[in-house]
């Protein structure tokens, strides 16, 4: 995979960068008076459709099926939008979400998106690195990792009015792994604030990660010492384990993580060789130097 530190969705798409969530007019003050945003490390590939990345979700707070989310989350109230933090840091508090990431610099990033189904995306999205973030709010000497936490609102989430997942979801980072420049807390994708059904208003997105770790509607985000429970090892730890790194040489026991079906190109050719890591490997491989990634899959 090649990537461009100069690469913008605007290169490929003639949409226009807006955010007008009243929630988050405080940070698009700050995106307004900066001169150019900042790519990243953005694939050169051509990201899918705004139609492909908004219909075809994983989102069970919705619904099992790929469709439920883009039918169902309509309903979600995402303003006002409150998002607690606690744990070890220096700034604790139940922040208004203009407020939490007021002053913090939103970025456009083109990333590859792999779901642990053995299906991939390419997504662009606009956010503010995870790690400025938790620069702001000052990360206590002894704090290991971040875990997060999903709204649990069932009267706006039929998903969560029953089945076998304990709500809230739950998800977590080792902390390098948040302070990684990959790392993104997303509020928008194509120019767009983030639709309901992909995780408004702001979502966490690894992409050298199973989808699932990139957690949705966040509303907790806490500094923790000990590795927090995630939602997925907890209801089946023999098949999604707490680092979610995607990894072609570890099978799901259900199915070969080996190659992944691209969503948007057709029912022929549609297939390509998954990448360790997803690709990022030259960002991310000295996490985890040493590691029996077998193991600690």
């Amino acid at each position: 995979m090649n990537f461009k530190q100069d690469l913008r969705w605007s290169d490929v798409t003639p949409q226009h960068l807006f955010l007008n969530r009243r929630q988050i007019i405080a940070a698009a003050a700050a995106l307004a008076a900066s001169p150019a945003l900042a790519a990243g490390y953005s694939t050169d590939e051509t990201p899918n459709s705004f139609e492909d990345i908004t219909n075809y979700n994983n989102y069970y707070e919705f619904g099992y099926g790929k469709e439920d989310p883009a039918a169902y989350a309509g309903a979600l109230t995402t303003s006002p939008w409150k998002v607690v933090v606690d744990g070890m840091v220096d700034k604790p508090g139940t922040y208004d979400l203009g407020d939490l990431i007021a002053g913090l610099p939103i970025e456009e990033r083109i990333y590859r998106f792999r779901c642990v189904e053995a299906w991939s995306m390419v997504i662009p999205w606009q956010g503010l690195q995870l790690s400025s973030l938790l620069n702001k709010l000052g990360v206590q000497p002894g704090a290991k990792y971040v875990a997060f936490e999903t709204l649990v609102r069932p009267e706006e989430m039929p998903g969560q009015q029953g089945g076998s997942i304990d709500w809230p979801y739950r998800e977590g980072l080792r902390l390098d792994e948040a302070m990684n420049p990959l790392t993104l807390l997303a509020t928008g994708l194509y120019g767009k604030p983030m639709p309901n059904q992909n995780g408004a208003p702001i979502r966490l997105v690894v992409p050298w990660k199973y989808g699932f770790k990139s957690i949705k509607a966040i509303v907790r985000i806490s500094l923790t010492i000990k590795q927090p429970q995630t939602t997925w090892n907890m209801l089946q730890p023999n098949e999604y384990g707490f680092y979610a790194n995607v990894n072609p040489q570890v099978n799901h026991p259900r199915w070969s993580q080996a190659s992944e079906r691209v969503i948007g190109a057709g029912l022929f050719g549609g297939r390509k060789d998954t990448l360790m890591f997803n690709g990022y490997g030259d960002q991310v491989a000295g996490l985890y130097a040493g590691m029996d990634l077998a193991k600690e899959y």
